[in-house]
């Protein structure tokens, strides 16, 4: 396993997510050498009111998990 989880904001189309879905997949395979059978992707849409909480527990609130840091401030979405 690894398991890929996107996050982002609704308008995307389907194509351009299985599109972003499978070159993050690829890139995961080619960077830590795993089977193309044990990666996961997962796709998540938010409003960009939905969005707020999601960035509070997912970015400021586990920032040890956090491994690329935003340079953006959340309510910039809105």
């Amino acid at each position: 396993m690894p398991h890929i989880s996107i996050k982002m904001l609704k308008g995307r189309t389907e194509e351009q997510k299985r599109l972003a879905a499978e070159k993050l997949a690829q890139a995961l395979i080619e960077s830590i050498g795993c089977s193309p059978s044990h990666v996961s992707v997962s796709v998540e849409d938010f409003t960009p009111e939905e969005w707020q909480e999601q960035y509070r527990t997912e970015i400021t609130e586990n920032q040890e998990n956090l491994v690329i840091k935003p340079d953006y401030r959340p309510e910039d979405v809105l």
